[in-house]
């Protein structure tokens, strides 16, 4: 998950793996660089968006069994709604910051390889062959227990596990939004397909008056996905120059 999409391949049926917790291995968590990708012994998935579900289906039961608060994020979560499953170039889980090394920890004695990047808001691991980001802040903005009360237990496959509510979902993909990340192709179809069980007002609302975010906006009223804005003060929508008292 870029800062809080890439190219959705086609998605085909194919017969998942049977899916069994890896052993434990028990190692440390570096702070810095990566371990060797991690075999899990199990044949993947023809199709590579039935892939990234094996692996969300894994780590999500892994963080279960621990009893760590999470949430899932992304293209997965947004399927898990309804969405597309032509997912997007990894799994992404939401985590509060204090519990980040204790899912690390969880996730290698589950045999995951676990690296801690660069960026500084989230760890990654490797399940299936598949990229999973564990994410502690989105939109510049730390994990809070409010957002993960707010998210809905949800089957993914067949595995339930908590999902971010769809408000929470598409505020954390259209905020991310920037001068340097602006990939308006990727968020346009599950902001369609999850448009009936957002508040867009309240979405809005927290992206403030950031260009990028307006300009999604802009372009979801031009395809009819959201309605036009309308200010909510009368006085403003009559002369938006006129100076109040």
């Amino acid at each position: 998950m870029t800062r809080n999409g890439g190219d959705a391949e086609p998605a085909r049926q194919a017969e998942p793996p049977g899916l069994r917790l890896a052993a434990g291995g028990g190692r440390q968590v570096p702070r810095h660089g990566p371990h060797e990708p991690h075999e899990q012994g199990e044949p993947l998935p023809r199709d590579r968006s039935q892939a990234i579900l094996e692996a969300a289906k894994q780590v999500g039961t892994l963080l279960k069994r621990k009893g760590h608060p999470f949430a899932l994020a992304g293209s997965v979560a947004a399927y898990a709604h309804g969405g597309s499953q032509n997912l997007q170039h990894d799994a992404d889980f939401c985590v509060r910051p204090e519990d980040a090394e204790a899912v690390a920890a969880t996730l290698s004695e589950g045999g995951l390889a676990v690296r801690t990047p660069p960026e500084d808001w989230l760890i990654k691991a490797k399940c299936f062959g598949q990229d999973v980001d564990i994410i502690f802040e989105l939109a510049h903005q730390p994990v809070s227990p409010a957002m993960l009360a707010r998210a809905e237990e949800l089957p993914v496959d067949s595995v339930r596990m908590p999902v971010l509510c769809p408000t929470d979902l598409l505020w954390s993909l259209i905020a991310a939004f920037s001068e340097h990340h602006c990939d308006f192709g990727a968020v346009l179809p599950i902001a369609r397909a999850l448009r009936e069980k957002v508040d867009w007002e309240q979405v809005r609302r927290a992206c403030g008056d950031e260009p990028m975010p307006a300009a999604f906006f802009f372009l979801l009223e031009r395809l009819n996905v959201i309605p036009p804005y309308t200010d909510p003060d009368p006085r403003t929508a009559a002369d938006p120059h006129k100076e109040q008292s």
